[in-house]
């Protein structure tokens, strides 16, 4: 969780007085809104209907988003997080043309 944390809070996504992708969210005294997603763990691979079953534990994974969400006040970050578990309706403004994806995993070469 910190390794994560640490990559996104450090990650230089936002721009520079030149428009450059050069800044992190530290940088920009920026906040977070951290919300959990267990629908990520959802099998399509048959039918119709997404299955759960192999879906980590919910108490578990209750754990590691408050690891995760603490990680980021460790650091100073002003952190805002949803109910874990819940039925949330989230809105969010998209500036750019931009989509990332993350791993922790160490990657053998780079792309």
């Amino acid at each position: 969780m910190r390794r994560l944390a640490d990559k996104l809070i450090d990650l230089r996504v936002f721009a520079d007085a030149e428009g450059r992708m050069n800044l992190s969210l530290v940088d920009v005294g920026g906040s977070a809104l951290i919300v959990s997603q267990f629908t990520l763990f959802a099998d399509m691979s048959r039918g119709r209907r997404p299955s759960l079953l192999k879906a980590g534990d919910p108490q578990r994974a209750e754990q590691l988003y408050e690891v995760f969400v603490q990680q980021f006040r460790a650091r100073g970050i002003e952190t805002q997080t949803g109910s874990f578990g819940a039925d949330m309706r989230v809105s969010i403004e998209n500036d750019g043309p931009v989509t990332l994806v993350l791993s922790t995993d160490e990657w053998p070469t780079r792309v």
